[in-house]
């Protein structure tokens, strides 16, 4: 029997739990920044797994890391150490100007630990346990995390778990109003995924870290979608000049294999007792020796700096079309993690460019996501960009 788009697509209706809302395309093959569907077709891939992918498809440096740490010693308990997890952990620990991570396998399990040690730093100064979220922000699927998130996220899920407060994003004086004595942490993403790809002002930025250090409140940058060089930087968080207590990691960490973490500061460090956290499989010598390749790589081949000319060339050329064409409302980003707002659903868009041969994404109704690998060849993005300025131009002329 021929394995086909329609034929996968349908067994999975059979079997996997209803969440997603699945393009009826199965992914058997990927290279770079290509695909390849079941029956064959080629795509250009801007989603890149939704940032996850950021040295594309199978990099040999990544594919061969996996295969000879599989060949090795896959997973051990994190009653011991392993080679590639304290390589890692150093790395990492260097790269962020932190002091300590925590190693686990997505990015909500990130977060949850974010949120698990900013309580118990606070605890240990006789203070509540509160967090403060912002209203457009997107922090994963679990149950606390969707209690700092959008409301259309916790639909269904009640009880939502309680000590979580939503501000409005970049506004500085919704937060000071917010800030009780029982506020423990400030969370929010330097630069928003899911809300429509909303970069944080840098003069917000460091009033919320002068704010949190005036009250003892600690500052967690979820970089879990802007982390990993997507933005020009390794973090985000240095395009601000603003250092977090804590941050989170995951997404492009792996490149393709699931891999989290979460890094703290000495103070936040020495809250934390034996025994306060724990995981299974978060660090396990395969997933540490992948991420280790993927930040290394991402570091020899100078890709954050490509990321940065590759983001201001492409959000210069679709702003430029904006005069001519009044559907493009506002181009937004940083690096290779940009959101054209459109006056419209981006839906049918992303739709045209997958019929077209162009794999992206719809986020906050009416914004298309283009977050690719960052070694992207330059004639794929000019591909891209031509597919994309037919489909505007054929909209346009049918609404004449």
């Amino acid at each position: 029997m021929q394995i086909s788009n329609e034929y996968l697509y349908e067994e999975d209706k059979k079997h996997y739990l209803p969440t997603f809302k699945r393009f009826p395309l199965a992914l058997i093959k990927g290279k770079g920044s290509r695909v390849w569907d079941a029956d064959g077709k080629e795509y250009i891939d801007m989603l890149a797994g939704i940032a996850v992918n950021n040295l594309g498809h199978c990099h040999p440096k990544v594919v061969s890391a996996i295969q000879d740490q599989a060949a090795e010693l896959m997973h051990i308990s994190n009653f011991f150490v392993s080679p590639p997890q304290v390589a890692l952990s150093k790395l990492l620990v260097d790269l962020s100007k932190l002091a300590h991570v925590f190693l686990t396998n997505s990015g909500a399990e990130s977060v949850e630990g974010a949120i698990k040690i900013a309580r118990k730093y606070a605890s240990k100064q006789k203070k509540g346990g509160e967090i403060i979220s912002m209203k457009t922000s997107f922090h994963g699927r679990t149950l606390a995390t969707i209690a700092t998130g959008q409301a259309k996220y916790q639909k269904g899920f009640a009880p939502i778990p309680t000590g979580f407060v939503q501000v409005d994003f970049n506004d500085i004086e919704a937060l000071e109003k917010a800030i009780t004595p029982d506020t423990a942490a400030v969370i929010l993403e330097p630069v928003q995924g899911e809300g429509g790809i909303i970069p944080a002002d840098k003069a917000y930025l460091q009033k919320v870290r002068k704010l949190c250090d005036e009250n003892d409140i600690l500052l967690i940058f979820d970089e879990i979608q802007c982390g990993i060089g997507r933005t020009g930087h390794l973090f985000a968080k240095d395009h601000f000049g603003v250092q977090p207590d804590i941050m989170t990691l995951a997404k492009g960490l792996g490149g393709g294999m699931p891999v989290g973490a979460f890094l703290c500061n000495e103070k936040v460090g020495a809250a934390i007792d034996y025994g306060d956290h724990g995981t299974t499989f978060g660090g396990n010598p395969l997933a540490s020796a992948a991420a280790l390749a993927t930040i290394k790589t991402i570091l020899e081949e100078n890709l954050c700096q490509a990321a940065k000319e590759k983001g201001d060339w492409l959000m210069g050329i679709v702003r430029s079309w904006s005069k001519d064409h009044p559907m493009i409302k506002e181009v937004r980003g940083i690096g290779l993690m940009i959101g054209i707002q459109l006056d419209r659903p981006a839906a049918p868009i992303v739709k045209a460019l997958m019929d077209d041969g162009v794999i992206a994404n719809a986020t906050a109704e009416s914004v298309l996501r283009l977050v690719p690998p960052l070694n992207i060849p330059e004639e794929d993005l000019v591909k891209v960009l031509d597919k994309l300025k037919a489909i505007i131009l054929s909209i346009e002329q049918d609404e004449k």
